[in-house]
């Protein structure tokens, strides 16, 4: 299997923990250093809607500076491919079956049993 994350996202190493803690066998790749096309991005998404293919943490997302729910598919694909920060992690393939963020779908597919707790949220410095 393969975890794209971005590298240093705390979110990201508690759901690689979570993966740990299972004995899931993963290979972690960064989001950003991939080089993605529309071939290799779009399956990821499955038929998720458009909106929910954007990290809704990235701070272009957060200031309004760019609303996910403005795009239709073709224009959210140019903005992800040219700005792969935007992008919702993670991303995981196994065995060429594609998620796209890290929830009850996830959980259910890999046979996990995640505390209480959002998985996907990014943990606020406080």
């Amino acid at each position: 299997m393969i975890f794209y994350e971005k590298t240093g996202c705390k979110g990201n190493a508690r759901q690689r923990a979570l993966l740990e803690a299972h004995g899931v066998d993963f290979e972690v790749r960064s989001i950003l250093d991939e080089s993605w096309t529309l071939e290799t991005l779009r399956p990821f998404f499955g038929s998720l809607p458009v909106a929910e293919w954007f990290n809704d943490k990235a701070p272009e997302i957060k200031s309004g500076e760019i609303d996910p729910a403005s795009f239709d598919e073709a224009g959210a694909l140019a903005i992800l491919l040219e700005q792969p920060i935007l992008i919702r992690r993670p991303l995981i393939d196994r065995a060429g079956e594609k998620f796209c963020g890290f929830g009850p779908a996830v959980e259910t597919a890999l046979g996990l049993s995640a505390p209480e707790g959002d998985y996907e949220a990014c943990q606020e410095e406080g």
